[in-house]
C-alpha cells in the first residue's frame, strides 16, 4: 500500500511542475519520468547486462540507412524477450523493439542471436539506443547517426583472415582512431580463414568493438566464409547468421548478395563464389545457377538506381594476373566474373568496383570494355588486412599503381561528397600510399 501512495504522489508531483512551468514538458518526458520512478519504488531499478548477455553488440547496413538500422548482438542464453530501446539524442522519450532469440550452433558451440531494424527513423538525425532483456537488464547507450545527403567517410577492409587476429584487431583499432567520424565500415570479404571455427568468429567479432557499437557494417561473402572444419564447402552459415544484411528476395541465395543506400551512393554487393558453390565436395548445396540468377538481380537492381553514385563490392576480382610456376602458367586478362559482370557495369555507368581476395593492392584506373578509358568505372583491388600472404602475381598491363611492399598490410577510405568520390589507400600505420578522385 505505502508503494502506491508514493507511485500515486510522484504523479501528481510530476503533472504540478508541468502546470508551474508553464506546461512545456512533453508528455512523453512525463511518461518517462514516471515510469522511472515506479521501477525505482517498485524495487525495478534499471541493472547493467553482464558479458555473457549482450557479446558482440553491432550495427548493419539496412536497405536505407536514412531511415533504418539494424542492430545484432549476442548472448550465452536463450533471452526471449530481448529488446532494443532507442531515442533521440537529449530526449527521454524510449521506444522499444523486440528482438529475435534465436539459438545458433556450429563448430560445436551454441550462441544466441539478437537483431531488429529500427525503422521510420528521420534523416540526417543523431539518435542512441542500447539492448537489453526483461524489465529492468540494460546495456549501456550507444549512438548511431542516420544518413543524410552531405559529405561521410567510409573504411574500407580488404582480407582480414589471419592465423594470429592480433595485426588485424591493431588495424582496425588504429584506423578507428584515425578516422573517429567514419560513417560505416565495408570487409571486403574473407573476415576468417574458416567459415565453420567458432574461436575465429569469436575473434573477429571482438576484433571490430571500436567501430561495431557505433557505426554501420556492411560485409561481403568471401570464399573463406564458406569452409568447413575440414576444408570441405558448405553454406554459408556461420556468414549469414551473424550478419542480418538487407534481403535480395530471393529465397535460394537471400542475403548473399544484397544492395543498399547510404546517402547519395547505391552500394551492390556480389556474391562472387560461384566455384565454392559448384565444388564436388559441396553435394549438399549445388548451386550452379548462382550467377545466372545474380545477374538477373543486378540488371533490376542497376535499373531501379536513383543515386548519383554506383559503388560494387565484390570479393573475388574481376582482373586476371600472370603467373609461372614449375607445371602451371597463366596469362594475363580477365576471370570469369570480370567476362560476366563487366560489361554490365559499363552498361549501367557504375563509378567504382572494389574488389579483394588476391592479397594485393592494385589500382588499375578507369576501365571499359576491358580496355583503359576515363569513362568507365574505376577499378581498385582493395589489399590485404590480416596475416594470409598470396603468390606475387606479375604486374597486369591495366595497372596504374601496386602497393612496393606486398608483404604488408592496409586499409582504405573513401570521402563520398556531393561532386566528388575521394578513394584513399593507408599501410598500418596511417601513411598514405595512394589517391583517386571521381568526380560527376
Amino acid at each position: 500500500m505505502r508503494k502506491n501512495r508514493l507511485v500515486k504522489m510522484t504523479v501528481a508531483i510530476v503533472a504540478l511542475a508541468a502546470l508551474v512551468t508553464g506546461g512545456y514538458i512533453y508528455k512523453d518526458a512525463i511518461q518517462s519520468r514516471i515510469a522511472r520512478t515506479v521501477a525505482v519504488v517498485s524495487g525495478q531499478e534499471i541493472k547493467p547486462l553482464l558479458d555473457s548477455e549482450s557479446r558482440y553488440i553491432r550495427q548493419i547496413v539496412a536497405k536505407d540507412n536514412s531511415m533504418s538500422r539494424t542492430i545484432m548482438w549476442q548472448s550465452d542464453s536463450s533471452e526471449p524477450d530481448a529488446v532494443i530501446e532507442y531515442r533521440l539524442v537529449g530526449r527521454d522519450d524510449i521506444r522499444t523493439l523486440s528482438a529475435t532469440d534465436t539459438a545458433f550452433t556450429d563448430d560445436g558451440s551454441t550462441t544466441y542471436i539478437h537483431e531488429g531494424t529500427i525503422t521510420d527513423l528521420t534523416p540526417d538525425t543523431k539518435y542512441e539506443y542500447r539492448v537489453g532483456y526483461s524489465t529492468d537488464r540494460r546495456s549501456d547507450w550507444y549512438s548511431f547517426e542516420t544518413a543524410g545527403a552531405g559529405e561521410y567517410e567510409v573504411l574500407i577492409y580488404p582480407d582480414s583472415q589471419s592465423s594470429d587476429y592480433s595485426g588485424w584487431e591493431q588495424i582496425v583499432k588504429n584506423s578507428a582512431d584515425r578516422n573517429p567520424n567514419a560513417a560505416l565500415y565495408i570487409s571486403m570479404g574473407d573476415l576468417v580463414d574458416n567459415g565453420e571455427q567458432a574461436y575465429q568468429w569469436r575473434t573477429w567479432l571482438d576484433s571490430i568493438k571500436p567501430l561495431s557499437a557505433r557505426i554501420p557494417l556492411a560485409p561481403t561473402l568471401g570464399n573463406h566464409e564458406m569452409y568447413t572444419l575440414d576444408w570441405k564447402m558448405r553454406e554459408p552459415r556461420a556468414y549469414l547468421n551473424y550478419f542480418d544484411v538487407p534481403s535480395n528476395g530471393n529465397v535460394t541465395f537471400n542475403r548473399r548478395y544484397y544492395s543498399y543506400d547510404y546517402g547519395d551512393v547505391h552500394y551492390v554487393v556480389l556474391d562472387t563464389q560461384l566455384y565454392e558453390s559448384t565444388h564436388e565436395d559441396n553435394h549438399d548445396t549445388h548451386h550452379p545457377d548462382l550467377y545466372d540468377v545474380q545477374v538477373q538481380w543486378l540488371r533490376q537492381d542497376l535499373a531501379s538506381n536513383t543515386k548519383k553514385w554506383t559503388v560494387v563490392l565484390m570479393h573475388r576480382d574481376p582482373f586476371q594476373y600472370a603467373f609461372d610456376r614449375p607445371g602451371a602458367s597463366r596469362a594475363a586478362g580477365f576471370d570469369e566474373e570480370g567476362v560476366l559482370f563487366m560489361p554490365i557495369f559499363d552498361e549501367f555507368h557504375v563509378d567504382l568496383v572494389l574488389s579483394a581476395h588476391l592479397h594485393s593492392y592494385r589500382n588499375r584506373g578507369h576501365v571499359r570494355n576491358f580496355d583503359r578509358d576515363a569513362s568507365g568505372p574505376l577499378y581498385i583491388l582493395t589489399g590485404i588486412a590480416g596475416d594470409a600472404r598470396r603468390p606475387k602475381w606479375k604486374q597486369h598491363p591495366l595497372d596504374v599503381y601496386v602497393i612496393p611492399d606486398r608483404e604488408v598490410s592496409n586499409y582504405m577510405t573513401m570521402t563520398v561528397t556531393p561532386n566528388r568520390l575521394v578513394v584513399r589507400a593507408f599501410l598500418a600505420d596511417g601513411t598514405q600510399v595512394d589517391e583517386s578522385v571521381i568526380e560527376k
